[in-house]
């Protein structure tokens, strides 16, 4: 198979294409937020992925080509937290390579004052940094780590200066923690031109003590900003996971991530690969495929795609649609393992 060659992309059971790649590149992070990485669950003895579990960058990068053959044109760069992986911006450059490729990162922001010019010049094109709040106290208490809100703050516009836009900020909302806060972060957006999109808390796993109560709809967090800045909605992609709105005095774009109240299963075409090569084709997911052990068999590039294949094909997830028929003692995996 040549590297040019472009395969049929292929559709799940409910005939939705494979069009993005998301690759998390280290289960570690130096946050322990209470909806992702609680310290409870992940203190001092949690044991990690060895190193020698974890894909190299090499061969990241093959599999990366494999999907780009069947298709894919977005690809992600997830954690943990990414830019705690060593030399990522080679990774970058790597995946940055690939023709007609939108190479983007998610990112707590912490690092990324120091990184970010590297991974621009790298090939690294857009980034979407995790802010839950922008009042300092909030902010620390839910890092959990007593990381200061400016340090995130002087990374967004040192990625904003650099040329990684449009920035996007992605805060969960909880009821009763930062819930109050939601139109200081719409206001901080505005004022700098990023693009707010605000999350629904979801139960992605099962160590963050998720209850359904502690949810914000999105409904009514888009109700609380509109009566201050009146928006209409923007069109957007049948597979896109926000819906979006431009507000009318022209200040930007908000979306509103509403895998609770409003689930987009029915557009999904996103696939998740882990730290140490499992293939996901879902966000709750309670196992995945290894790519990793097939290609360090000896597996050709054919036999992977045809993998790969199979496993999309063999595709029927659509947990947010079916959250309250799903039993609540099932093991799925946790965020930080498989990225947002």
């Amino acid at each position: 198979m040549s590297a040019a060659e472009t395969l049929a992309t292929p559709l799940d059971r409910l005939d939705r294409p494979l069009q993005d790649l998301r690759i998390s590149v280290t289960d570690r992070c130096n946050f322990r937020c209470t909806y992702c990485m609680p310290r409870e669950a992940f203190g001092e003895g949690f044991r990690f992925l060895p190193h020698g579990e974890i894909l190299s960058f090499e061969e990241i990068t093959r599999l990366a080509r494999l999907f780009h053959r069947l298709g894919v044109r977005k690809i992600r760069l997830t954690g943990g937290e990414p830019l705690l992986r060593r030399d990522l911006t080679e990774l970058v450059r790597q995946l940055a390579a690939l023709p007609d490729i939108d190479l983007a990162m998610t990112t707590n922001g912490s690092l990324l004052a120091e990184q970010s010019a590297g991974l621009r010049d790298a090939g690294l094109q857009r980034v979407s940094i995790s802010l839950d709040s922008i009042r300092d106290a909030t902010f620390r208490r839910m890092n959990d780590v007593d990381l200061p809100v400016a340090t995130v703050v002087e990374g967004i516009a040192r990625a904003a200066e650099v040329g990684l836009s449009p920035i996007k900020i992605n805060a969960v909302i909880r009821r009763g923690v930062n819930d109050g806060e939601v139109l200081e972060l719409a206001e901080f957006a505005r004022l700098h031109g990023y693009v707010l999109r605000l999350i629904e808390y979801m139960d992605v796993g099962t160590l963050n003590a998720w209850r359904l109560q502690d949810v914000v709809p999105a409904g009514e967090l888009r109700r609380r900003i509109e009566a201050v800045y009146p928006m209409e909605p923007v069109p957007g992609a049948p597979s896109q996971v926000a819906s979006r709105f431009r507000y009318l005095d022209g200040a930007g774009e908000i979306g509103f991530i509403a895998s609770i109240s409003q689930p987009f299963c029915a557009g999904c075409s996103r696939v998740r690969l882990s730290a140490d090569g499992r293939l996901f084709t879902c966000l709750f997911a309670e196992s995945g495929f290894s790519l990793r052990d097939l290609m360090r068999s000896g597996a050709s590039d054919a036999t992977l795609t045809d993998a790969i294949v199979r496993v999309w094909k063999g595709r029927s997830d659509r947990y947010s649609e079916e959250r309250s028929t799903s039993l609540s003692g099932s093991h799925r995996i946790e965020m930080s393992y498989i990225g947002g």
